[in-house]
């Protein structure tokens, strides 16, 4: 018994009391880039990218093509990229994950009158992996454990499509996901919206032109919400879910 006390105790405290307020050790989230021209001639971090989401004069990092590898920082000559622990890049809309010289910080995520009326004090989610790594299920999964807790707002996870108003999608979305996705989506009821979860979900990235990636469904329904990473993390997640119904503020 004793021997479990002190087991626990080291441990610490795992609970996270305000996912507002985590600072995560380690985490490379949010980047930013010092305002001011490159070197002449300098397309390192450009020309190192392995999702194409640096672009140069003008500079743009697309957060959604980003796998957050880190490689772009490592090889600026100036230091002028870095990456930041900062979870909060959520966003209702594609064109607001691209990064641009100076950006210190995205615009705030604002909250839908609407799902907050419809989801604010209950939001059940069917996850569907069209063909990820397993990565970003792990960090979802993880958004309801003991740690990060998204179930004391009333955000829970279901086995069924048919108990579900929102469908997290992760993975670039394989031709042999694409009916599969499709089945889930139309077995939810109504009213229901689209989450996508990670770079391969929102981009495809780094899978976007590979042959065997299907992504129609992203052309007929438009995610209500973007949640970069690769893998996402699960503060990133869950504080993107109560900006958009406007909860836990």
């Amino acid at each position: 018994m004793l021997h479990s006390i002190r087991v626990r105790r080291s441990q610490g405290w795992q609970f996270i009391p305000d996912v507002r307020a985590a600072s995560p050790k380690g985490f490379r989230g949010l980047p930013a880039r010092r305002r001011g021209p490159c070197r002449e001639g300098c397309s390192a971090c450009r020309d190192l990218c392995p999702t194409s989401a640096i672009a140069l004069d003008p500079f743009r990092l697309d957060l959604g093509l980003c796998v957050f590898c880190g490689e772009c920082a490592d090889v600026c000559p100036d230091k002028k990229l870095s990456f930041s622990n900062d979870f909060k890049m959520a966003s209702t809309s594609r064109e607001t994950l691209v990064r641009r010289d100076g950006d210190r910080a995205l615009t705030p995520l604002l909250a839908s009158a609407t799902f907050k009326k419809l989801f604010g004090r209950s939001l059940k989610l069917r996850q569907v992996s069209a063909g990820g790594c397993n990565g970003c299920e792990l960090e979802l999964n993880a958004s309801a454990n003991v740690n990060f807790d998204m179930g004391r707002w009333g955000i829970d996870w279901v086995a069924s499509p048919r108990h579900a108003d929102g469908l997290v999608l992760s993975g670039p979305i394989t031709a042999n996901m694409a009916e599969a996705l499709r089945l889930a989506w139309d077995g939810m009821p109504a009213p229901k919206l689209v989450i996508a979860a990670g770079s391969c979900a929102i981009s495809g990235a780094p899978y976007q032109d590979a042959y065997a990636v299907d992504r129609s469904f992203l052309g007929e329904f438009t995610p209500q919400l973007y949640i970069p990473g690769c893998p996402p993390h699960p503060l990133t997640f869950v504080n993107g879910l109560l900006d958009l119904l406007g909860v836990g503020r």
